[in-house]
């Protein structure tokens, strides 16, 4: 089904930006029924990268929530089997993003093969600022991707919050487990150079209504925070 969606989408002028992963957080499981990761693509028609702050009209996704994540930009092909540093050097550049998430199922209320049909529950992509690696930083990088903590709040007030450990135990553990599950599957490409790949929610997920300005701050990594406006 994910393959017929992005011929669909592709038909009409759509281009895939890359891939995102969602319940990659396992304290997420118990509330959705969800007992694995689901991934699905990104198009560019959903990904946003400049906005001072951003702003997200509720009204245009079904039951809305909101989920900090990082975003790992690809200069080279991910092989199975590689482990994290590897990786990494497939890595490009490293990003703080905000996904809207959506449900078309009343109370979010699914079987996780009905995530396939939704598009893997993506709504739109709020991008921030990209770091780009290199050979001097790589290492440094390794280190902070898997130490992070993160904190959401609300209209001042702190919501939640997680820690790198809490996305497969890291970002690139999950980029991990994306680049196996695309190595054992006919319909769908690997992933390219040029995609990029969002790894997951570090929190939990939060409903998001009109009037509401969401800010995510860091620790432990070289990722500015993010604010978002609700309309």
């Amino acid at each position: 089904m994910t393959a017929e969606l992005r011929e669909l989408r592709e038909a009409r002028g759509e281009r895939r930006a890359g891939r995102k992963l969602g319940f990659t957080n396992k304290r997420l499981w118990p509330e959705f029924g969800i007992d694995a990761p689901i991934w699905g693509d990104i198009f560019d028609t959903t990904v946003t990268e400049t906005g001072d702050p951003w702003k997200f009209a509720a009204a245009k996704a079904a039951e809305p929530k909101i989920e900090p994540e990082i975003a790992l930009g690809l200069g080279m092909i991910p092989e199975p089997g590689m482990d994290a540093a590897a990786l990494l050097g497939c890595v490009d550049w490293v990003a703080h993003g905000i996904e809207i998430v959506q449900s078309i199922y009343p109370g979010w209320r699914f079987r996780p093969e009905d995530t396939v049909v939704a598009g893997a529950l993506h709504g739109a992509y709020f991008l921030g600022p990209r770091r780009h690696l290199s050979d001097a930083n790589r290492s440094d990088w390794l280190n902070s991707l898997s130490r992070f903590s993160l904190t959401l709040s609300c209209d001042g007030d702190e919501i939640g919050g997680g820690q790198a450990e809490d996305v497969l135990g890291g970002p690139l553990l999950a980029l991990s487990h994306l680049v196996e599950l695309l190595a054992r599957d006919p319909n769908n490409p690997p992933l390219l150079p040029g995609e990029f790949v969002t790894t997951g929610s570090i929190t939990l997920a939060y409903d998001i209504s009109a009037g509401q300005v969401w800010k995510t701050s860091l620790e432990g990594v070289d990722l500015p925070p993010l604010e978002i406006e609700i309309i």
